[in-house]
């Protein structure tokens, strides 16, 4: 089973700058993606500790979000925190209604199909715009449609197992 305590949920990543005045620009994994700016407080991975920091302004631009934070004024300031990791404490998150789960959640679980054979472990998912995907790491790598009732028949978060209606030979 997995470790549903751990303390922080990545919500995204600073991937870029926006303008001269310390403004960058934020991959985010929320869905719609401008959510990450509902959390006025985000932490930001430095080294291996999370840091706190103030959410000034933000707002969708484009297909992008872009954000201001404290303490970060200008374009050098800014440049130091791409590739920074953006979380927020689990207890921030609210609870996923029925039948929804986080990403999160579900990483690291195992995956086994209908006729029990072990696929491996979910190692993260992705979407497409038509569906999420898991990557599965088993023998080897496979990519599950995380459409409950087509492919995934079960997601077991205390057991850590999800139970998939998927050809082990896929």
């Amino acid at each position: 089973m997995t470790d549903k305590a751990a303390p922080w949920v990545v919500l995204g990543r600073i991937n870029g700058l926006y303008g001269v005045q310390g403004w960058v620009k934020v991959f985010s994994h929320t869905e719609p993606r401008e959510n990450i700016l509902a959390y006025k407080t985000w932490y930001l991975k430095q080294g291996a500790d999370w840091q706190p920091c103030k959410l000034l302004a933000g707002r969708r631009q484009g297909k992008t979000i872009v954000a201001h934070l404290q303490g970060v004024a200008d374009r050098d300031q800014a440049a130091a925190l791409i590739d920074t990791e953006i979380a927020v404490r689990r207890d921030q998150l609210p609870p996923p209604q029925a039948g929804e789960y986080y990403w999160t959640d579900l990483e690291g679980l195992g995956v086994r199909n209908l006729e029990g054979v072990d696929l491996g472990t979910v190692s993260h998912l992705f979407s497409t715009g038509a569906n999420d995907v898991m990557v599965v790491k088993g023998e080897r790598e496979r990519m599950i449609p995380f459409v409950q009732g087509d492919y995934v028949q079960a997601v077991d978060l205390q057991a850590g197992e999800i139970t998939v209606d998927w050809d082990s030979e896929f």
